[in-house]
């Protein structure tokens, strides 16, 4: 399912005075993972354009490499 028809497959209720919206378990988790890969695809777009700006130097551009990662996960 796709977040659109997610979003196209709400239901509205009203429940003392207020209106709701309604939407299955699954629409929902789907929903956060399109907004979640919204997120990851702007971060992307974010480092790629600071590693451009560095001249596509990984460590101008403030990337850390892998290896040094690794250790600090262990």
């Amino acid at each position: 399912m796709t977040a659109l028809e997610a979003l196209q497959s709400v239901q509205f209720v009203t429940v003392k005075g207020k209106r709701l919206a309604v939407i299955s378990a699954d629409e929902w988790k789907a929903l956060i993972e399109w907004l979640e890969t919204l997120e990851d695809v702007q971060i992307t777009r974010t480092a790629f354009a600071d590693l451009k700006a560095a001249g596509g130097d990984r460590a101008v551009a403030g990337w850390l490499k892998w290896d040094e990662v690794e250790k600090e996960l262990e």
